[in-house]
Order: structure tokens, then C-alpha cells, then sequence
């Protein structure tokens, strides 16, 4: 087999907030934005990397979930529980200085981690955690 990691997917509460924070801010590019209102898809990227992807899309959207899973997630999410995603950097100290002069919530400034990694973390505007490492 030859796999590769294409798309993940992450909620949003409200997508101009997290359109912001993934453009503005991440200094993502933007590759697709459908929908209005909140029931937005909005898919951005790595420049110079067509072929991985983050799509913010509304959560419980699939018409296949129940009420009481869609209060699960929106719990989960208000508590910054339900999505997270791990994104790498060569220059870790200086990301973490322009991501947090743009305002974001810090959960964790640069640390070297006992099990081998140096990384920092924040949550985005739904409350998903964002982990930086810093590349080898």
C-alpha cells in the first residue's frame, strides 16, 4: 500500500473566527470555503503542500448523529476535549511568538518534553487544541 495523510478535520464553532485563526494567524492558505452561515466547510492548508489539508467544518453536521450525541460534542468541545491536531515547525520559539501576538489562547509555551520533543500548544477559536513541535 501507498498511503498518505490527504485531509483531517477539525470542528468549528464559528468559521470567520476559525478562518482567521488558520489564515491570519497559523499563516495557513486558504483552498476551498462552501456554505454560508455556520454550515461552512472551509479547507486550508501549508503553502508548498497541495496535498495535506485541514478541513473546519461544522460539527454534528452528519445527519446520522443523535440529539445526545450532538450535546456530547458540543460538552466536549466547550471543555476543548473533542479534536486536536499536531503541526511541526524547524523554528518553535519564534511560531510561538508570532501565534501568540496574534491573540490565541496559550495552553503550553515551548517546553522540552520528557519523552523527546520540544512543543508547545494552543486551542483555536472552537476550542480544539493545536500542538507545534519543534522538527528535529
Amino acid at each position: 500500500m501507498n498511503l498518505t495523510i490527504h485531509t483531517t478535520v477539525l470542528p468549528h464553532t464559528d468559521p470567520d473566527a476559525s478562518l482567521a485563526f488558520y489564515r491570519d494567524t497559523l499563516g495557513l492558505e486558504v483552498r476551498n470555503d462552501v456554505g454560508t452561515g455556520a454550515m461552512r466547510w472551509i479547507t486550508v492548508g501549508p503553502a508548498g503542500q497541495p496535498d495535506t489539508s485541514i478541513l473546519l467544518a461544522p460539527p454534528a453536521a452528519d445527519p446520522g448523529i443523535t440529539d445526545d450525541e450532538r450535546r456530547t460534542i458540543a460538552e466536549m468541545m466547550a471543555k476543548g476535549t473533542y479534536g486536536w491536531i499536531m503541526l511541526a515547525t524547524p523554528d518553535l520559539d519564534d511560531t510561538f511568538d508570532k501565534i501568540q501576538a496574534g491573540d490565541a489562547e496559550v495552553v503550553q509555551e515551548p517546553i522540552d518534553q520528557p519523552y523527546g520533543v520540544r512543543d508547545c500548544a494552543f486551542r483555536d477559536p472552537a476550542g480544539n487544541l493545536v500542538r507545534i513541535r519543534q522538527l528535529p
